[in-house]
Formats: C-alpha cells, structure tokens, sequence
C-alpha cells in the first residue's frame, strides 16, 4: 500500500539563513479503476481508503447506488507489473458488480481522467456529466433538514481541526461529513478534493448508509459542479464550502434542490440555491 505522506530534502531560507533538512510532502500516484476488468478511469489521489474512492467515484456516476449491488473490490497488477512478473503496487482496482446490475456500456464517452487540480476531464458532452440521480432531494419547504446558520459557521474550524495528515504537510483537502446539528460523521483528505468526497460517499455505500439525505458535505476550498453532482448522486442535501462556487454547480443546484453555500468564513455566508433549509428569522427570498 502507499504511503500517505513521503519525505524529500529541502534547502530552507530563513531570514537570509541556509540550511537543508527533510520536509514531510503529501504523496500522490496514479489510481486506475476497472470495471469488471475493463480500464474505467484513472485519478491521481492520495493513496489510502482505495475501495471508497473506486465505490464513491461509480456512485457519482451514476453505476452504483445501494450496497447490495457491490460484489466486491479488489487490487491488481498493472500490465506493466504483470511483464514484470506481477508485482502489485496496489495503484489498480477492479471493480465487480453484483449478479443482475447493468454493467455500462464503457466508451470514450464514459472514460474519464481526473487529476488531483481540475478532478473529471475528457466527457465527451455535458449531458456525458449530467447523470440522473436515484436519490431525489426534496425540495419543498416541509424539508426534514434545517440547519442553523450558527451551526454553519462552525463547520470550517471543526473540519481543519479534523485534518491530521494536513498539519503534517499543508498539501491536502478535505471533504467532512457532518449532521445538521453540527457532528462530525467522517472526513477524508487527498490530494483532491472530488476524491475525498468520493472517499466519504463510498464508504457510506459499503455500509448500506446510502442516501445520506440528512448529511452537510463541507469541502475546503472551492465548490465546483462536479463537487455538487457528488452530493446529489448520494442525496446529501446541503452543501458547503469556504470558497466560491462555480456558476453550474449553481444551476444544477437549483435544478435539484441541493443548498449550496459559499465562502463559508467566520459568521459570514452566501446562500446560492436551497435557502429553506436555512433555520432563520423571517423570509429569504
């Protein structure tokens, strides 16, 4: 198995001062996901919670939804180890459905590169992004989760507390999974941000836990539409991040009834789609 975190020799200037000494960095490598032995996708991801990630990224695609319909996930050799006599260097997974789930068709339009920066890169179309969700939000404004805007602003410390690998490196995100009353349910950190929420989503599916339709996903830095998709696909209906949105993470969270809130800092922040799961004083139009 990798290592989570790798050490490399630095030259440190301080305040003029030269000195070398080892420097603690966030490992990063290569995850190829096969289903049913066929080459899916390929991410760069911190090594660790391997079968989360490749069950998560399958609920975001709309392959898996319930445990039930998960064989199993297991490790394999590259071809490259293979030739070399089938070392495993646990960079592979291959992904086996239960009897009687479709297996998608896997075409160009379904293979996907993500990378540890930007996430999904290579959809053929933005309907190839889109997928249905078998976990529908609610939408009215009878919703069982209200969350307080003081519950909220809590978020952001709670979750940075939480990152231990980061402390040791600064080089990670993070996604956390909190109820709406504020407890810490589980957090993940990569390299990615769309892979720690991967993380969390698939390891709730190997628990039977899905739809998570009272969870808040908090992610650190910025709130992209795939980000937003994730949440959907696993019915997590609120979710928060301490940077900006981007304009279709707000349309497709409209769309849904996903509540989507941004630069979540201190007491402050912006509400851009699902206000009325907001527990506030008065009308928010």
């Amino acid at each position: 198995m990798g290592r989570v975190t790798e050490r490399r020799r630095v030259i440190r200037i301080r305040d003029g001062v030269v000195s070398t000494r080892p420097d603690t960095l966030v490992a990063e490598e290569p995850l190829e996901i096969r289903l049913g032995g066929k080459p899916l996708a390929i991410t760069m991801r911190t090594p660790g919670d391997d079968f989360a990630l490749a069950a998560g990224f399958l609920v975001s695609e709309g392959v898996l939804a319930r445990a039930d319909e998960l064989a199993h996930i297991v490790y394999c050799a590259g071809a490259t180890d293979n030739e070399a006599g089938g070392t495993n260097t646990y960079n592979v997974v291959d992904v086996r459905l239960a009897d009687g789930v479709p297996v998608p068709d896997i075409t160009l339009e379904r293979n996907v590169y993500t990378t540890s920066s930007c996430g999904l890169c290579g959809k053929a179309s933005l309907d190839a992004v889109r997928t249905r969700t078998r976990w529908p939000l609610d939408t009215g404004p009878d919703t069982p989760v209200r969350i307080e805007p003081a519950t909220l602003a809590a978020l952001p410390d709670r979750l940075r507390a939480a990152q231990r690998v980061f402390e040791r490196t600064g080089g990670l995100h993070a996604a956390a999974l909190f109820t709406a009353d504020g407890e810490l349910l589980d957090i993940r950190e990569d390299v990615g941000r769309h892979n720690a929420v991967d993380k969390i989503i698939g390891r709730a599916l190997q628990e039977g836990r899905l739809p998570l339709s009272s969870g808040v996903l908090m992610v650190s830095g910025r709130a992209s539409f795939e980000l937003a998709q994730k949440a959907v696909m696993a019915g997590i209906p609120v979710l928060a991040a301490v940077s900006a949105p981007s304009s279709l993470a707000v349309d497709l969270a409209t769309e849904t009834g996903l509540t989507l809130i941004g630069f979540l800092r201190g007491s402050s922040m912006n509400v851009y789609a699902g206000a009325h799961r907001l527990a506030v004083d008065g009308a928010v139009g």
